[in-house]
């Protein structure tokens, strides 16, 4: 039973330190002072970071990357929530197995595939190379995110509180409003979260559908990769990742908060 609990741990140790070596790696030049991406650092300084809020193309894109992240969370939180109730309690159904697929597909297809094909259709509609167009773009992609951890919640509360709530003279808003959603927050919060993370991660539907004005922070340090490798990119990845762990602890939280708050 000891070799067993030792390999687990010794093979989860090995897990987690190949996914952080590549962090572990580059994160610490984002305080360097040379103006190269090498080993063993010259200095150490905060040039870099200075950079991304003085230098006029960086800061652009982290306010833009705001601006579009935003609008994706709020669109792609409002449709994948009430897809999320249009699916619940579906099981039995053929069709709306195949609807709820269909939810899920913009996670499989390749991006350059929906990249393309985005790219046509938004030149039809004069969307192409603006803020509306790369929100839209953001939440095909992230709509899918916010369904699955909603109808996770959803399917998870007991249906008697809804049918006490209905028998009382609930109509059928108000136990939506006073009794179901309540309940699917932490599921909507969670949904939320990943929707922003997903639209500041996301850099080929940016590329297809994004013009000058609407450069992202991804699309900023992809672009930066393949002009001249800066210790700008590693600074702009320290905040990337220090956002999400701060995010992520939010979440945490809510959740708790959530989870003993009572119904109301």
């Amino acid at each position: 039973m000891k070799a067993l609990q030792l390999s687990k741990v010794v093979f989860g140790a090995a897990a987690v330190f190949f996914l952080l070596a590549p962090l572990a790696a580059i994160l610490p030049l984002a305080f360097t002072d040379s103006v190269f991406l090498n080993y063993p650092m010259p200095g150490y300084s905060t040039r870099w970071f200075s950079e991304l809020v003085s230098a006029e193309v960086w800061r652009r894109s982290i306010v833009n990357s705001l601006i579009i992240g935003s609008g994706t969370t709020l669109l792609a939180t409002a449709l994948g929530t009430l897809g999320a109730l249009g699916l619940r309690g579906r099981t039995s159904s053929y069709l709306f197995a195949f609807v709820r697929t269909a939810f899920l597909i913009p996670m499989v297809v390749p991006a350059v595939v929906l990249g393309v094909g985005m790219q046509l259709m938004f030149a039809r509609y004069n969307l192409t190379n603006t803020y509306l167009g790369v929100i839209i773009a953001h939440t095909v992609i992230a709509v899918p995110f916010v369904v699955i951890n909603v109808l996770a919640v959803l399917q998870s509360i007991d249906p008697r509180l809804e049918q006490a709530a209905a028998s009382l003279g609930a109509a059928p808003h108000t136990v939506l409003a006073r009794v179901t959603l309540p309940l699917a927050l932490p599921g909507i919060v969670s949904g939320a979260v990943f929707a922003f993370a997903t639209s500041l991660d996301e850099v080929v539907l940016t590329l297809f559908v994004a013009g000058p004005n609407q450069r992202t922070l991804a699309r900023q340090m992809f672009s930066s990769i393949r002009e001249n490798i800066s210790p700008a990119i590693a600074a702009a990845a320290f905040v990337f990742i220090v956002g999400t762990i701060l995010i992520a602890l939010a979440l945490n939280l809510s959740r708790k908060s959530l989870g003993r708050r009572p119904a109301a």
